[in-house]
């Protein structure tokens, strides 16, 4: 399983494992990484997952669509390396994914 690195809002520095097919999100909701607080479940509805990539992975990811990207514009401190969290399924291609949690 690929694991997922998440910098949490206070400091603390996480690794989980997580499941391919599922998205980021559902890996910080299973393990109970603060801050993530996915409101909508993963319906791109709400920002609520918000979260900063490392740049050095953002090459990898797949492109953002429209409806990400507008919901993006109702988060706080949207950054370029922004991403809604829900939006991006996990692949072995991610093991190692470092992934540092907005103030949502």
């Amino acid at each position: 399983m690929p694991k997922i690195v998440f910098k949490e809002p206070e400091g603390s520095i996480r690794e989980v494992e997580a499941a391919n097919g599922n998205t980021i999100m559902e890996a910080a909701v299973d393990n109970g990484i603060d801050g993530i607080l996915a409101e909508c479940g993963g319906a791109c509805a709400c920002a609520t997952c918000h979260a900063y990539i490392d740049e050095a992975w953002l090459a990898r990811l797949p492109e953002m669509d429209d409806m990400e990207d507008a919901m993006l514009d109702s988060a706080l401190e949207r950054r370029k390396n922004s991403r809604l969290s829900c939006q991006i399924e996990i692949t072995d291609e991610l093991d190692g994914l470092v992934v540092t949690v907005a103030d949502n």
